[in-house]
């Protein structure tokens, strides 16, 4: 398993932005696939953004929800992952987690498969 380390949440209001990170120290994404997962109290765990990178190739996919709001990059070279969160709702607020999946794989939204998971960042929103 991958040791994963998120951050950057916060309280915004709606309409704000936020940039989420998750390092994981001495692994590569490469050949990995990627998520952005949230859950909100009493809800059930779902997916934000997912992404695979191999080489110099990179495939993300997006839940319906958050797409042409947020965007899912990764920095191999530092070994971390990045969620763009703008123009935010209300709706967005949530503990947010990372996960990792080894190759093979595709970039799913779904959390099943995703064996690695961060403790969580919390984002809040407000209106």
């Amino acid at each position: 398993q991958v040791p994963l380390v998120e951050s950057g949440g916060g309280s915004v209001q709606a309409g704000g932005s936020l940039r989420l990170s998750c390092a994981a120290s001495g692994y590569s994404f490469d050949g990995y696939c990627m998520g952005w997962f949230r859950q909100a109290p009493g809800k059930e765990r779902e997916g934000v953004a997912a992404i695979y990178t191999l080489g110099g190739s990179s495939y993300p996919n997006y839940a319906d929800s958050v797409k042409g709001r947020f965007s899912i990059s990764q920095d191999n070279g530092k070994n971390t992952l990045f969620l763009q969160m703008n123009s935010l709702k209300p709706e967005d607020t949530g503990m947010y987690y990372c996960a990792a999946r080894p190759s093979p794989c595709r970039p799913a939204v779904s959390p099943v498969g995703y064996d690695s998971w961060g403790q969580g960042t919390q984002v809040t929103v407000s209106s």
